[in-house]
Order: structure tokens, then C-alpha cells, then sequence
């Protein structure tokens, strides 16, 4: 009896430790393997390489880190960590009613710019980032899950994440790949996991889809993003109609 009961205690712990992220909506670790796995195999405009993601909460707690590989060392290592930066970023810089990608934030952060420094803020916290066992890297305990990660980038791959209530739960990210190509990618997943809801944004489909409107070096508009080949920019511009953002009911 003392047996079961202690294993009774133990899933009530485990499921509540769980329950926040499903109540919002987010998905847990083999659904988003599953989705990243399928979209890298897809072409995204990028050299075709394998690719880290990781999901944070509204609140900038990592709750999701997987890779689309067999094994961690089929990614850029380096890539895990800016998995997480982007879905922070996209996460910290986004509201309810007007979504950010990383992408967007590109040219108002160059130097001259009138976000410049927006980089440096909110640093990454290394012990989170880097801690833990290594045997868990992209598993559902990866080291980084419950922790809030930080850091700041300012680069194509992340995109917040609204449910069908339009309701802003946090933020996805990925690396791997070319930053357009990381966008790419990442507009593919947040489609597949049906948390694409966005209220609007400032790219010229009233989303948070990449801005390629450099002219000159510049961008137009000033929320560009530089293409890294002919193909991304073609994918991405496609978007409105291959993957378009959902509509609150």
C-alpha cells in the first residue's frame, strides 16, 4: 500500500508539473520532434541541415527542446542555445495584439538603428544554458526545460505563438540552418502545430511573416531582413497562400 501510494504521489507531481504548458495550448516534446523532422526534410531554402527547436511559455520558461536528427551531434551544438534566444526574443517582443519575428527586429537593431542595443539586453543565463547532463540535450528533461533561458537574437527563426483564441502562450525557435532558412522553417512548424492565430504584424500581409524590402544595403520599410538566397525569399513570400496565418473563430 505504501508502495502505490508513493507511486500515486510521484505522476500527481510529475502531471502537475506538466499542466501549465498543456493548459495553454503548448505541445510537448515528441509532437514538436515530429513536426521539426517532417518541415527539414521539406525545402526551405537553406543548405538542408538538421535543426534545433525549443518552445518557451508566455513567462520565458523553456518547456519544449528537441532536434530533428538522430542523435544531438547531427545539429550545430551552438544552435541550442540560439534556438532559445529566438523563441525568447520572439516571445519578450511580442503582445497580443501585434506579433514580432526575430526577423523583424533585424535592421531596427543595427547600429544607428533606433532599437540598436536591444541585443545585448536581457543576457542569457549561462547555468540554465549550459548545465546539466549532456545525455539529455533535445530529450523532453533536456537541462534547459522549466528554466527561464534569456537572451536576445535578432535574427530569422523565432515566431511567438497565439492558440485559437488568438491568446498570445509563448514563443517558438529554431537554428540550424541559414537564418532565412531558419524562418522558414519555423513559420512551417508554428503552422504544423496550429499555433499560428496572429493578430497581426508588420510585414506587408499584416503578419509577423520576414520583410525582404533591402534596397541599396537598406530596407524600405525598416522592419527588412536580408535574403540569404533567391529560394528563402521565394518560400517565405509565399507564405499568404501555401501557409497562411489562421483566423480566431
Amino acid at each position: 500500500m505504501r508502495l502505490k501510494s508513493m507511486l500515486t504521489t510521484a505522476v500527481a507531481v510529475a502531471l502537475l508539473a506538466v499542466a501549465p504548458a498543456f493548459a495553454q495550448g503548448l505541445p510537448e516534446h515528441g509532437t514538436v520532434k515530429s513536426a521539426l523532422k517532417k518541415v527539414v526534410a521539406e525545402k526551405n531554402g537553406g543548405f538542408g541541415l538538421n535543426m534545433w527547436a525549443t518552445v518557451v511559455d508566455r513567462d520565458g520558461v523553456v518547456k519544449v527542446v528537441a532536434f530533428s536528427g538522430d542523435d544531438r551531434g547531427d545539429q550545430w551544438p551552438g544552435s541550442r542555445v540560439i534556438s532559445a534566444q529566438k523563441a525568447n526574443t520572439a516571445n519578450a517582443f511580442s503582445l497580443p495584439g501585434l506579433a514580432l519575428s526575430t526577423a523583424n527586429l533585424f535592421t531596427a537593431t543595427q547600429p544607428g538603428q533606433s532599437l540598436y542595443g536591444l541585443q545585448h539586453s536581457n543576457p542569457v543565463d549561462t547555468a540554465a544554458a549550459y548545465g546539466g547532463n549532456s545525455k539529455n540535450i533535445g530529450m523532453a528533461n533536456d537541462p534547459m526545460v522549466g528554466k527561464k533561458i534569456g537572451g536576445v537574437n535578432v535574427f530569422g527563426g523565432g515566431l511567438p505563438l497565439y492558440n485559437s483564441k488568438g491568446t498570445l502562450v509563448g514563443a517558438i525557435g529554431v537554428s540550424g540552418d541559414s537564418s532565412t532558412a531558419d524562418h522558414n522553417i519555423a513559420w512551417k512548424l508554428r503552422h504544423a502545430l496550429k499555433l499560428d492565430y496572429v493578430p497581426g504584424g508588420v510585414s506587408a500581409s499584416g503578419d509577423d511573416n520576414i520583410v525582404n524590402d533591402f534596397e541599396d544595403g537598406t530596407s524600405v520599410g525598416g522592419w527588412g531582413h536580408p535574403s540569404t538566397t533567391p529560394e528563402a525569399a521565394a518560400i517565405a513570400k509565399g507564405f499568404p497562400k501555401t501557409h497562411p496565418v489562421r483566423k480566431v473563430k
